[in-house]
C-alpha cells in the first residue's frame, strides 16, 4: 500500500512518511494508490469494538504497521472517549439518527483522528529518534483537538494559527489554555483561509519542511481522513439492515474532509443511498453540487465558525476522483481555484446532494430539534437539520458538544449546557502568541521556538 499525490509530481509514499510529510511535496495532498475493498469484512466486523473496529480498518491501509501494534494505538486512542461506544447512535424518530461524535476530550469530531495522529507523530518520533514540528490552522475544532492530541509528548512542538476574534471563546481556551510548554497558539488577521494558506505555503518549502522536519496536521494529513472513515462505518454497522443500502449520511461540513471519509468507505464497498453535504451561509460546496461550479468568495461569520470556510482543503481528494485520477488535469486546476477563479464542471451522476442553512435559520433549526425531541445539538450540526429526506433513513453527524456553543444554545432552547472541562477552562488565563498572516512571520516564530 503506497501513497501518491494527487497533483502526481511526487514520489509513492509509504503511509507512515505520507503522515510524517502531511502535504506532499507538489503542493498536492496524498491518497492511497488503491482502495482496498471492505464489503466482504463487514459481518465479520458488526461485533468489533470501536477500538478493534478501528485497527482492522487501518490495518488494512499500513501493513509496516502491525495488527497488534494497531490495536495498541487505537486502544489508546479511544480509551479517553467518555462513553464505552466512543460514538453513540442516537435514534430520535423512526427515519432519524444523530451520530455523536463529541465524546472526546475536546468535544469535538476532530478527537476521533487527532488523538490517533498524536500516537502516530509519538511512534514517529520513538522509531526516528528526530523531533517533529506539527503545524496547523483552524477554524475552531481542529486546533483544540491537535493540541490536546499532541501536548506534553516529547519531540513535538505544535503550532496551530486561527483567525483572531473567529472562533468560539471556549474554542479559543481549549487551545491557549493547556499551560503545556510544547504548545503555540498563534492567532493571525484575516479568516481560516488567510491562516490555511499560510499554513499550505510553509509547506510549500521544501528547505523548512526539511530544517524543522514539519508535519501537517489540518485535514490535508491523510491519517485524518482514514480515522474519519471508521466511524461511518461503525453507524452503518448499527442501523437496520433494511435501511443501510438507502441510509442518507448527513454531514455538516467546511474543509469537505468529513463527507470525503463517508464516500470513500462507499467506493470501498460500505452500500449506502447518499451523503448530503450540509453547509452554513459560507456555501462554497452547496453552491458546487448545485450547479457544478467552485469559487472562493468573502468568509461570513457565523454562529457555526467551524464551517467558516471558503477554500474547502479536502475537495482537491475528490477533485482527482471526480476528473478520473488525472493528475495533471487536477494541479491545473487548483491553481485556477487558487487564484480566485471560477471554475466549472459538467453535471455528474454521484452520491452527493447539499443544502445551506442561513446564520438566522440556525436557532430556529435548535430550538425545532429540541421542542420536537427534548435534544439539544450544536450550531453545527444544526445545519444538517433541513431539507431532511422523505423516503429514508438519515444519520445526521453531531460535530460538536453543544456545552461549547452555550450563547447560541441559550438563545434557542432557553437553558445553557454545561461541561465540566469546559467551566475549568473559564478562570484560567489565555496565552497566546499573535503573529503577522505571512509564511515569514511563521517561519521566524517556529525557528525561535526550536532553536
Amino acid at each position: 500500500m503506497l501513497y501518491i499525490s494527487t497533483r502526481g509530481q511526487t514520489r509513492p509514499h509509504t503511509f507512515t512518511e505520507a503522515v510524517e510529510a502531511g502535504l506532499a511535496a507538489d503542493g498536492g495532498l496524498f491518497l492511497p494508490e488503491t482502495l482496498p475493498p471492505v464489503r466482504d469484512r463487514l459481518p465479520g466486523w458488526a461485533s468489533l469494538s470501536y477500538a478493534e473496529l478501528a485497527a482492522e480498518f487501518l490495518s488494512l491501509f499500513a501493513p509496516e504497521i502491525s495488527r497488534e501494534e494497531w490495536g495498541q494505538l487505537t486502544n489508546e486512542a479511544y480509551q479517553r472517549f467518555d462513553t464505552h461506544e466512543v460514538a453513540p447512535l442516537r435514534k430520535l424518530d423512526d427515519r432519524t439518527y444523530v451520530l455523536e461524535l463529541w465524546h472526546g476530550p475536546t468535544l469535538a469530531f476532530k478527537d476521533f483522528a487527532l488523538q490517533l495522529l498524536g500516537l502516530l507523530y509519538k511512534r514517529q518520533v520513538r522509531i526516528s529518534g528526530k523531533r517533529l514540528a506539527v503545524l496547523g490552522a483552524t477554524s475552531g475544532d481542529t486546533g483544540s483537538a491537535a493540541i490536546h492530541g499532541c501536548m506534553g509528548q516529547d519531540g513535538i512542538q505544535i503550532f496551530i494559527l486561527y483567525p483572531t476574534g473567529r472562533v468560539a471563546p471556549l474554542q479559543e481556551r481549549q487551545m491557549a489554555c493547556t499551560g503545556a510548554a510544547n504548545v503555540f497558539a498563534i492567532p493571525v488577521p484575516g479568516t481560516f483561509d488567510d491562516a490555511q494558506r499560510v499554513v499550505k505555503d510553509c509547506f510549500g518549502d521544501p528547505a523548512f519542511v526539511r530544517e524543522v522536519n514539519l508535519s501537517a496536521v489540518n485535514s490535508i494529513n491523510i491519517a485524518r481522513v482514514l480515522a474519519q472513515c471508521i466511524y461511518y462505518l461503525w453507524a452503518w454497522l448499527r442501523l437496520p439492515e433494511a435501511d443501510r443500502a438507502t441510509v442518507e449520511f448527513v454531514v455538516p461540513t467546511g474543509n469537505f474532509g468529513n463527507v470525503l471519509a463517508g464516500w470513500l468507505c462507499q467506493q470501498m464497498g460500505m452500500s449506502c443511498g447518499s451523503f448530503r453535504v450540509a453547509t452554513n451561509q459560507n456555501d462554497i460546496l452547496h453552491r458546487f453540487f448545485s450547479s457544478g461550479d467552485y469559487q472562493q468568495g468573502a468568509v461570513l461569520p457565523s454562529h457555526a465558525p467551524s464551517m467558516d470556510i471558503q477554500a474547502a482543503s479536502n475537495f482537491e481528494r475528490y477533485l482527482y476522483y471526480l476528473l478520473e485520477k488525472d493528475q495533471a488535469k487536477v494541479s491545473q486546476l487548483m491553481q485556477s481555484m487558487k487564484r480566485g477563479e471560477r471554475v466549472s464542471f459538467p453535471p455528474a451522476v454521484n452520491s452527493f446532494r447539499s443544502s445551506r442553512m442561513s446564520d438566522e435559520e440556525i436557532p430556529d433549526a435548535i430550538r425545532k430539534v429540541w421542542d420536537n425531541y427534548r435534544y439539544i445539538i450544536d450550531p453545527h450540526t444544526a445545519c444538517g437539520f433541513t431539507d431532511m429526506a422523505k423516503d429514508r433513513v438519515s444519520v445526521v453527524l453531531s460535530t460538536a458538544s453543544p456545552a461549547k456553543f452555550p450563547e447560541i444554545v441559550h438563545v434557542a432552547t432557553g437553558s445553557e449546557p454545561l461541561h465540566p472541562s469546559l467551566e475549568l477552562l473559564k478562570n484560567r488565563s489565555l496565552k497566546t502568541h499573535p503573529q503577522d498572516a505571512t509564511d515569514v512571520a511563521i517561519k521566524f516564530f517556529i525557528r525561535s521556538k526550536l532553536s
